[in-house]
């Protein structure tokens, strides 16, 4: 049983920066594809960043530019790191694990709040 437990989340001005980080448990995350979503009040989820096994990269447009997505396999963990942070840009972000390249991600971690505001 695949395990995702999200840190760093929190208050942050706009223009400022956070680092949000998952650590996996219960698999080997080094054969997995593994990213970020996120949900605002009244919104849907929204795919923010994926990175694929193969290290390969995609973010939805409104992050490009601002936000990376980086994993250390060694460390069973991802990181999202996010610059120029932006009031729309406030929601809950939560770490996903997919066990196949196409669909949707079959494992969750419990989200973590990222707030901006002046």
């Amino acid at each position: 049983q695949v395990q995702l437990v999200e840190s760093g989340g929190g208050l942050v001005q706009p223009g400022g920066s956070l680092r949000l980080s998952c650590a996996a448990s219960g698999s080997i995350i080094s054969t997995y594809d593994m990213g970020w979503y996120r949900q605002a009040p009244g919104k849907q989820r929204e795919l923010v960043a994926r990175i694929w096994t193969t290290g390969s990269t995609d973010y939805a447009d409104s992050v490009k530019g601002r936000f990376t997505i980086s994993r250390d396999n060694a460390k069973m963990t991802i990181v999202l790191q996010m610059n120029n942070l932006k009031p729309e840009d406030a929601a809950t972000y939560y770490c996903a694990l997919w066990t196949a390249a196409f669909g949707s991600a079959d494992y969750w971690g419990q989200g973590t709040q990222v707030t901006v505001s002046s």
